[in-house]
């Protein structure tokens, strides 16, 4: 008799953000990043932006009623195995967003509060802000917020490597389970991370800065990475160092590439099988 052959299934990354028509940052690099990386993308856009490598031109914002429907429709259907949230631009849509969560209780959900892009544009309306902390940090498996998103948060600077550590834990006080403080905008040829987990869990992450201004959605690409690589059952610190890995490669690989007029993106299928370049 011929065996029965098991039911196949990919792995599910679902990307809750806004959108970047320019496709450097945003659910583009989302999608383009789950997709590098073996996942199968979903996503729920929850504002349109009219953006390129120059800035942010114009938004428009989605209802928070269709940004549910989105995930409900994905998560109904299809199964989510983690989730990636970027841009949330107003309280409304933080608390559609919280009550999905619960709703279908995603797992591995890792927040990216974005607030400016690249070039300056804020992206969040300030009620929004304190209402990612009330309502997704504590929802959240991990935050990845830069130095000035961390700033902001906190409600003071963080303007040195010595300072990252109190930073951190000031932030899992305000309810995360874990942070992974970002600190490109620092100056000096290396990078710090500092990763921090509520149990005590500290891990320094160190990476050689890219001599390139093709930055534009490195942070988007490393919250979306991070995702994946939790979705395929990596423990937090593992996945976080996949992730790294991987944005550094896509950066070196888009370092020369000229792509607008302005800061340009990373290259995420860098694959030798797959090139984007020609």
């Amino acid at each position: 008799m011929k065996e029965a052959q098991r039911p196949q299934e990919y792995v599910r990354v679902l990307t809750i953000a806004g959108s970047d028509s320019g496709g450097g940052a945003g659910i583009q690099a989302d999608l383009k990043t789950f997709a590098a990386l073996g996942c199968f993308g979903m996503s729920a856009i929850t504002a349109l932006t009219a953006q390129n490598t120059q800035g942010v031109t114009g938004i428009h914002d989605v209802p928070p009623e269709f940004i549910s429907a989105q995930i409900d429709a994905v998560v109904t259907d299809i199964g989510v195995h983690a989730v990636k949230i970027g841009m949330l631009h107003s309280e409304a849509v933080v608390h559609a967003v919280a009550r999905a969560i619960d709703r279908h209780a995603l797992p591995h959900v890792v927040l990216d509060p974005v607030m400016a892009s690249a070039m300056g544009a804020r992206l969040i309306e300030p009620l929004a802000v304190s209402a990612l902390v009330t309502e997704l940090f504590p929802r959240a498996t991990l935050i990845t917020p830069n130095l000035d998103e961390a700033a902001l948060l906190l409600g003071r600077p963080v303007s040195s490597a010595d300072e990252m550590p109190q930073a951190a834990q000031a932030l899992l006080e305000l309810g995360a389970q874990a942070v992974l403080l970002k600190g490109g905008h620092l100056p000096g040829e290396q990078i710090l991370d500092l990763l921090l987990v509520r149990d005590g869990e500290q891990h320094a992450i160190r990476t050689k800065r890219a001599d390139t201004r093709n930055l534009h959605g490195a942070g988007c690409t490393l919250s979306s990475a991070i995702a994946a690589f939790l979705a395929q059952g990596l423990p937090l610190p593992l996945a976080v160092e996949a992730a790294h890995s991987y944005v550094l490669d896509a950066i070196q690989e888009g370092a020369l590439v000229t792509v607008g007029h302005g800061v340009g993106p990373l290259n995420h299928g860098f694959s030798p099988r797959a090139t984007l370049l020609r």
